[in-house]
């Protein structure tokens, strides 16, 4: 294949299974020091009636793991807005609308792993273990008016994309959507995945957590979106990978820094939600009114955290062999298992069904 694009459209929601796994061990801390297989901490989508350190609330929405039914309504009413669209953003039959992909260098595997190193995708060098090798072998995915494009950029975190200037957002539009015949009109759809930065160290509860600066940083990620793509619809958020393998702690986020980075994009989302009901704009999210434009309507698109060799309620794990020497990124196996995950979450979830299977 030598393009960037592979052309797609869904079908059901995946509800993750719940179970209580007990708060955080004493001996947390030695374990996140010492990068042990498990750091025994209970995913989000388990932690059922318990809390993280006993105060923040877990499941991916509020009260659970399934989205709440007015903000289902919302994101499937933008999914049935997305159609194909011309370079000027007229709807046109033969035009396409984008997904695209935003992010560093994990996301960059994960969504197409272009066989360079972890080097930028370049248009024909992909695995098919990545979500867009798997996606474009999918027969159920449309590939006819869904272009698949992939921005993620290794090392550029939060703060290269976070404004409407970053490099990033030209750098998609002149090498990945014009090279391709496309605009940032098109663009309807974003995957991001991001973590604040490579060595953070500011864990919950500290008031300057990691997890607070995620909000805040994310939503200046949705404005910066919809600034440049005025006819985005919908961002799916992904949490990160485990951590718990790292060896090179001075270069990249540890355990809890990944697994508390769920709560950043819970938090964010909540706020929209909250906000979208009337309550007031979150003091660190800032707007997030996807009604007047200011920012897409935004829900989960993965929750990928689980605790190493344990697996979660739906049987996700994380052994070391599904990464590669640093630990960090996922090898072959990994990329593999999270691609898959991303291919199922589109191909089943109600708000990405319309636009993702073909009809």
């Amino acid at each position: 294949m030598t393009e960037t694009a592979v052309f797609l459209r869904v079908s059901t929601v995946v509800v993750l299974g719940l179970a209580a796994i007990g708060p955080l061990p004493s001996d947390a801390a030695e374990k996140f020091k010492s990068n042990t297989p498990s750091v025994g901490l209970t995913p989000l989508t388990d932690l059922g009636a318990a809390r993280y350190l006993d105060k923040f609330e877990g499941g991916l929405y509020p009260g659970g793991n399934t989205m709440p039914k007015e903000h289902a309504e919302a994101g499937l009413a933008r999914a049935r807005a997305i159609r194909p669209l011309d370079a000027e953003g007229q709807p046109d039959p033969s035009g396409k609308y984008v997904l695209l992909s935003i992010g560093y260098s994990n996301p960059n595997l994960i969504f197409c792993d272009p066989k360079t190193g972890i080097q930028q995708f370049r248009g024909d060098k992909f695995s098919p273990d990545s979500f867009i090798g798997q996606a474009a072998a999918d027969p159920e995915v449309n590939h006819s008016t869904l272009a698949i494009m992939h921005g993620c950029n290794p090392a550029n975190v939060v703060d290269s994309w976070d404004e409407p200037t970053d490099a990033n957002y030209d750098r998609i539009r002149d090498n990945i959507l014009v090279s391709h015949g496309l605009s940032e009109k098109q663009v309807q759809v974003v995957w991001c995945m991001m973590i604040v930065g490579r060595g953070s160290r500011n864990i919950l509860p500290d008031e300057n957590a990691d997890a607070y600066q995620f909000v805040k940083g994310l939503g200046n990620i949705l404005r910066t979106l919809k600034l440049r793509y005025p006819n985005l619809q919908q961002v799916f958020l992904a949490s990160q990978l485990y951590c718990g393998h790292c060896n090179k702690p001075e270069s990249f986020p540890i355990e809890p820094i990944s697994y508390e980075g769920a709560f950043g994009v819970k938090w964010l989302i909540e706020a929209q939600m909250r906000q979208m009901k009337g309550g007031a704009i979150h003091p660190q999210a800032g707007n997030l009114d996807c009604e007047k434009g200011v920012a897409p309507w935004v829900a989960w698109g993965s929750y990928l955290w689980a605790d190493g060799i344990h697996p979660r309620a739906d049987g996700l794990s994380w052994p070391r062999e599904d990464f590669i020497q640093d630990g960090t990124h996922p090898g072959p196996s990994g990329v593999k298992k999270a691609g898959r995950m991303l291919l199922d979450f589109f191909k089943t979830e109600p708000s990405t069904r319309p636009w993702f299977v073909k009809s």
